[in-house]
């Protein structure tokens, strides 16, 4: 195995390295208290994941607003009140010398209404669900707040000891509402044309990059198309991706859809796609063209073989997996270990469509999984759909989320 792709070590554009290719990419733990309070089940669970094996950990959602979460039980760093749990998260993730990026997130308008009732976005144009209140548009001195609470979270997530941050840029949060042309239709600097339309996440980007320097890792999650009529296209996402290569991001993670078209989660693939695993791999083969930046493809990978493949394809720096790690936390060392990995990770469907188009057994087994491992204990192996739903609902009412957060 020693010539395997996968234990190379990357070097990164801030002169970090990661000691492999291996990623588990985010997933939300819905672990923290109502309010966004990180606690201890971070520490337990990311070490964890750290003696797995794997080069580079990235969190779930981290709002930089506590009034705008994208689901219940999310993490929110607005100011230094948990820098000691913060620390200890850090500390663990790191604990095997693999690193730890924070996936920083706001959903405008695709915050539940259970949570939200007063959700901002790019333009006032209605999610079609009955799961979100309609939005109001941003005000520019909004916008510009808004750029200064990713930058804040982060400034604050650097002092904690994290290596980095990941801006979500994809699944239709609010950096993606901005990009797509469907959900942005503001007629001043931040929208019309793909230039004003990718001015939020350049100037998210450039804020941060000032504020914490040239050696802490900057990387985004970037949709390579939304797959919506009159949306955010190929042709746009690989502009945007040239930009911010220009500005010295230090990686792409390449992923696709949003809450309204969530083209992975339904586990619709082309036939080349079932061949090779990978959602977005041939995506990935194309931007490659166009940026020196390293890319992560992220989700469908199931196999060791189509890992090694994909990297020694040259089309992808680093493997995302996420759900895999739900399950088996150790998958990173078998790899390395040339163990011929497979993951049993499969399909969980009820055989209702609107049930499984919104994947709720599927989020709430491997929800109850992270549980488990945060309360040190070993990942379960038989799905139990229904069971998994009360849990997780249960676990939502205990800690007291379940109630709508308003701005006063």
């Amino acid at each position: 195995m020693s010539n395997s792709p996968v234990q190379q070590e990357l070097k990164l554009r801030s002169g970090s390295v990661l000691k492999n290719r291996l990623c588990k990419s985010s997933m939300n733990e819905a672990l923290a208290t109502g309010e966004g309070r990180v606690v201890r089940e971070f520490e337990v669970l990311y070490k964890t994941w750290a003696e797995g094996g794997s080069g580079l950990l990235v969190t779930g959602n981290v709002m930089v607003d506590a009034h705008h979460a994208n689901e219940p039980l999310a993490v929110a760093v607005e100011d230094e009140r948990d820098l000691t749990e913060l620390k200890l998260w850090a500390r663990a993730a790191k604990s095997q010398g693999g690193q730890i990026w924070a996936q920083l997130s706001h959903p405008g308008k695709q915050s539940p209404k259970f949570l939200n009732d007063s959700p901002v976005a790019p333009s006032a144009i209605p999610l079609v669900s009955d799961m979100f209140m309609p939005p109001r548009e941003l005000r520019e001195d909004e916008i510009l707040d808004i750029i200064q609470r990713f930058t804040n979270t982060a400034v604050i997530l650097q002092k904690a000891g994290f290596d980095g941050v990941q801006l979500h840029g994809a699944h239709g949060y609010l950096i993606s509402q901005f990009l797509s042309p469907n959900h942005n239709k503001r007629t001043d600097q931040w929208g019309g044309s793909l230039e004003n339309r990718m001015r939020f996440v350049t100037e998210v980007y450039k804020s941060i990059r000032e504020a914490t320097g040239k050696r802490f890792n900057i990387a985004i999650k970037l949709n390579s198309s939304d797959f919506q009529k009159g949306g955010f296209t190929h042709e746009e996402s690989i502009e945007v991706a040239k930009v911010l290569d220009g500005l010295g991001i230090d990686l792409i993670e390449i992923s696709g859809g949003s809450w309204e078209n969530p083209v992975n989660r339904r586990g619709e693939q082309k036939e080349s796609t079932r061949k090779r695993e990978a959602y977005f791999l041939e995506f990935a083969e194309e931007l490659k063209k166009n940026v020196s930046a390293p890319l992560m493809v992220t989700g469908g990978f199931r196999s060791q073989a189509a890992i090694e493949e994909a990297l020694d394809s040259g089309a992808m720096d680093v493997a995302g997996l996420a759900r895999p790690y739900a399950v088996d936390p150790n998958l990173a060392n078998k790899i390395l270990q040339g163990q011929g990995y497979r993951s049993t990770v499969e399909p969980i469907t009820t055989g209702i469509k609107k049930v499984d188009d919104m994947a709720i057994m599927e989020i709430s087994w491997y929800t109850n999984q992270i549980r488990r491992m945060a309360e040190g204990k070993a990942p379960g192996s038989k799905p139990r759909g229904l069971f998994s739903v009360i849990n997780v609902f249960y676990q939502f009412w205990k800690r007291g989320q379940v109630v709508k957060r308003v701005r006063a």
